[in-house]
């Protein structure tokens, strides 16, 4: 007997890094997964883990970026399960790491798409259903970069902060319903996280400064048993709330200014 037996999620973004940990986990749990990814060979392989787990997995190819793919993504969903307990909006996008100064409107736009308007669109499409089964879970990633300013992170910090408005609002006026509505703070070994190793090697060596635990999390291991903890009974008097799952790095913050500012100058 899982945690998850007989409960059916969407992971959105669930082809790699946190959302396909926590795809895996849910599996482990018991529950059927949907994997909601744009890249088709990530997202079936990400099905295949979970049938070989033994859980029902399903990938449906989604741009969230698009109201479209995200209300079929639902109603998919819906026609094929009957119902939706939990929904993880986990999707991002990583513009090119540069100050605010240097962010277009292109990198606004697509950042927002991918992870605001996507959630803003999940969460409203599950609502109904979610009233009508009698409750459910909604489990949004906020990011401790919208509070701290990451220097190269403009469009996704404002993204995030979003998110953390909408994680409040819904909180409060979901809860009526028995929709819980709850955001998760990680840090972890992430594919946003490898792009960023890929242009500083160096934070590699930086981590056990930078973390009190010492280490980057595990996106299954780590980061996912929170997600298994807010779909769960244990969690049922808990909305709005946002969770910091980063080592204990919310506590210290991280400085991410730039050694060098003149790079970016010209």
């Amino acid at each position: 007997m899982g945690q998850m037996d007989g409960m059916v999620a969407i992971v959105t973004g669930g082809g790699d890094g946190i959302g396909r940990g926590i795809a895996r986990r849910y599996a482990r749990e018991g529950a059927t997964v949907v994997v909601a990814e744009l890249n088709a060979e990530a997202g079936q392989r990400v099905a295949d883990e979970l049938a070989e787990l033994g859980a029902p997995g399903l990938f449906l190819q989604t741009d969230v970026s698009k109201k479209d793919d995200v209300l079929r993504m639902v109603s998919t969903t819906l026609e094929r399960y009957g119902r939706i307990d939990v929904l993880v909006n986990n999707a991002i996008t990583v513009t090119p790491e540069v100050p605010l100064h240097m962010k277009t409107d292109e990198m606004l736009a697509l950042t927002l798409g991918v992870g605001l308007w996507s959630v803003w669109w999940a969460m409203q499409a599950v609502l109904e259903p979610m009233k009508a089964q009698g409750g459910g879970r909604i489990i949004n990633f906020y990011s401790v970069d919208a509070d701290n300013g990451n220097w190269l992170h403009g469009d996704y910090n404002a993204v995030k902060a979003g998110v953390g408005a909408l994680t409040r609002t819904a909180g409060i006026q979901w809860a009526p319903h028995g929709i819980l509505v709850n955001a998760i703070s990680p840090i972890a070994a992430s594919a946003a996280f490898q792009k960023m190793v890929e242009v500083n090697p160096g934070i590699l060596q930086a981590i056990p400064m930078m973390i009190p635990i010492g280490r980057m999390g595990d996106p299954e291991e780590d980061i996912a048993p929170v997600a298994v903890f807010l779909a769960g009974e244990g969690s049922r008097y808990i909305t709005g709330a946002t969770i910091p799952v980063d080592g204990g790095l919310h506590v210290p913050r991280l400085n991410t200014r730039p050694p060098d500012l003149s790079v970016f100058e010209g």
